[in-house]
């Protein structure tokens, strides 16, 4: 009963988070982005009454959001087959080493555009690369960082993407010590752009620009991120991959998809940050959040190629002679780690910073069940460790509703012969069957549907923790015990190899990969199989064929899940097999196949013979004999019907001799000839 429950909770389950996402979330977004757009044009139109710009300066505004099309120029092409050591090699270019990224910046265009993680790796070998993040321009994929000015007005030089920097202060970017590189166009304007990073992922850039000439010029600040090519994502729809950003308080998730087919959105916003989000990493922009910006997503196909551009654009500043301004901006770009997202939202002001990581719309329990792993990790050293924990205060947080739950089945467990009897007695009743059934659960206290509301609750639950094991990246790589060193990964044994007994690799099996299982998901199998022993049975026999099939389904289902999903699946199922086994030891409920050979005993101490179920072919062919008419006890069989006489007699090999054919008559009361032959009383007859 409990794993009918199960298997429709789940089916349920689906269905819930499958509408919510089409018919709520879906929806919301397009809202979302539409009023995004709508926000866009009033901006445009209005441009002109911004306080940092002169009344009735439209036209100087207009021309300012022309020039951002040098922004789009700055999705420079790529070479495929270009290394990305001999590309960095080729200019100058400012070192960044702190104790968790190293890389450079170049000083040709002086953007970021060479960042690499210290303490992740591709794969759980530390001999393996390490995670590169952001790739210069000219290599296979380009992904980098770059600010600068828009000019209001024509005839003013401000630095592109080529031009060429020179280092004014400092050697090496690390967390004690800025750089500061400086450009000036020879006409009055000298720019001048200081970075500085703290001891983990983000990074603030400081413009400024002096005006030493004569005339006027009105500047605006910028910032960017530009990515060329489409990167693999796992394409998995509980997972977002692609451009993000928090505008006016609202999480906006926009897939490379939805941003090919609109090619560009955008909306203005007061605080907020945007940005490129892979699975465990993301670059990002964090404007002034005191200042009004416009933001934007761009995509551009142009020469074959993806790109796609995240990018914000400050108010418009006039600048008259001897005058100077500054913007600052800051730039995440590194792992998604929780805690540091956390403090960085708290510290720095950054609105919303932890929706980064997807915990989805469970938030609400998926955060507060990692923040739970992260700290009893933190006492025992072991993420793995720290699953088993918890799961056991989760079993002690619903102990009472699976009390309630176990001690109901119990008592239908106990009522399962006498289920069984009356199905019997009206297998032709269906209506009079429901009737009895009712009202035996009503006589004893027995309620069949008790089973589903524990496990309805603790669905959310399981789907929270595998989100958990799924986006964050502290369970990236983490071990357990043994051959599971990577928690958020499918366990890495092989029945096909019997476990790595057998000296050989199992290969890429594609769609049959779902054969290659694990010992962790045959141990989860084995679990619920156990725990099946200890439910009631369904009292419909290819029902009850189909549920013994459950755990081998979910074994071949889960192989492919998290290993640490499957451990925590198989350390709730041990602990649910013992709570249960000790509740039906204490109500008296027979346990495992108990059951089932008490069902005859049950039948005969009610007076009945044990009756054998028939499938409704039989019983219809019972239906349709003909009746045999009764008999006084001690009376003679009635002679059979004489047949005709024969005119072809038997062949001599067929035929039985006299003294064969005759029968000796048994004494009087014995047992009556077999019907269709003469004893020899008959003849005497």
């Amino acid at each position: 009963m409990e794993q009918k429950n199960l298997f429709l909770a789940i089916l349920l389950s689906l269905v819930i988070l499958l509408g919510f996402q089409y018919f709520i979330e879906t929806p919301q977004q397009q809202d979302t982005q539409d009023s995004g757009t709508q926000q866009e044009q009033t901006t445009s139109e209005t441009a002109g009454d911004r306080p940092s710009m002169d009344a009735g300066d439209g036209e100087r505004s207009r021309e300012l959001q022309g020039d951002r099309q040098e922004l789009d120029q700055a999705l420079s092409g790529s070479d495929p087959d270009a290394d990305r050591e001999e590309v960095l090699e080729e200019g100058p270019r400012v070192a960044v080493d702190t104790p968790k990224v190293e890389g450079s910046i170049s000083l040709v265009g002086g953007r970021l555009d060479d960042l690499t993680l210290k303490r992740y790796h591709e794969t759980i070998d530390e001999e393996s690369p390490n995670i590169e993040l952001l790739n210069p321009v000219g290599s296979a994929r380009p992904y980098y960082a770059d600010f600068g000015w828009a000019a209001g007005g024509e005839g003013v030089a401000v630095p592109r993407s080529d031009s060429e920097w020179g280092l004014e202060e400092g050697e090496t970017l690390t967390a004690d010590t800025p750089v500061t590189i400086r450009w000036d166009n020879g006409e009055g304007l000298v720019f001048r752009r200081t970075y500085a990073i703290d001891q983990d992922y983000m990074v603030t850039v400081t413009q400024e620009v002096e005006n030493t000439g004569a005339g006027t010029v009105t500047l605006a600040p910028y910032g960017l991120i530009s990515r060329t090519g489409t990167p693999e994502t796992t394409d998995f729809f509980i997972l977002h991959e692609g451009l993000i950003g928090v505008l006016n308080d609202e999480l906006r998730e926009i897939s490379y998809d939805d941003l090919r087919d609109d090619d560009r959105i955008t909306a203005s916003t007061r605080g907020g940050w945007l940005g490129i989000t892979d699975k465990y990493w993301m670059v990002s922009l964090i404007p002034d959040q005191e200042q009004e910006v416009e933001s934007r997503f761009l995509y551009s196909g142009g020469n074959n190629q993806d790109k796609y551009q995240t990018d914000v654009l400050y108010g418009g500043n006039r600048l008259s002679e001897g005058q100077s301004t500054s913007t600052t901006t800051r730039l995440f770009a590194g792992a998604k780690e929780v805690t540091l997202l956390d403090r960085y939202s708290e510290q720095e002001g950054i609105p919303k910073f932890d929706l980064a990581v997807d915990f989805g719309w469970f938030y609400f329990l998926t955060k507060p069940i990692f923040l739970a792993l992260h700290w009893i990790a933190g006492l025992v050293g072991n993420f793995g460790v720290a699953i088993l924990v918890l799961t056991v205060f989760i079993k002690i947080l619903f102990f009472p509703l699976a009390n309630k739950s176990y001690r109901s089945m119990a008592k239908m467990r106990k009522l399962q012969p006498e289920m069984m009897r009356l199905k019997e007695r009206f297998s032709d009743d269906r209506q009079r069957l429901n009737q009895e059934m009712m009202a035996l659960y009503k006589k004893e206290g027995a309620n069949p549907a008790s089973g589903c509301l524990p496990i309805l609750v603790q669905i959310p639950v399981f789907f929270a923790l595998y989100k958990v094991l799924f986006v964050t990246i502290e369970m990236r790589h983490a071990p357990f015990f043994g051959w599971i060193q990577d928690l958020s990964a499918p366990d890495p044994t092989s029945i096909l190899n019997l476990f790595g007994l057998l000296p050989y690799t199992i290969p890429d099996l594609g769609p049959l990969e779902i054969l290659s299982i694990g010992i962790w998901p045959i141990l989860m199998g084995l679990s619920m199989y156990g725990q099946q022993l200890l439910n009631p049975q369904p009292p419909d026999p290819v029902q009850a064929k189909v549920f013994m099939f459950l755990p081998l389904v979910f074994t071949f289902f889960l192989a492919g899940f998290p290993a640490g999903l499957v451990v925590y699946w198989t350390w709730n199922n041990l602990l649910s097999v013992m709570q249960q086994y000790v509740i039906m030891k204490q109500a008296g409920a027979p346990i495992g196949r108990k059951a089932n050979q008490q069902q005859p005993a049950a039948a005969a101490a009610d007076g009945e013979a044990p009756r054998q179920t028939r499938s409704p072919k039989m019983r219809r062919r019972r239906r349709t004999r003909r009746p045999v008419a009764s008999r006084a006890p001690g009376s003679r069989r009635p002679p059979a019907a004489r047949k005709l006489p024969v005119t072809r007699r038997p062949p001599a090999s067929r035929r039985v001799p006299a003294n064969r054919r005759r029968r000796r008559a048994g004494p009087p009361g014995a047992a009556t000839p077999r019907a269709g032959r003469k004893s020899s009383r008959d003849d005497g007859a």
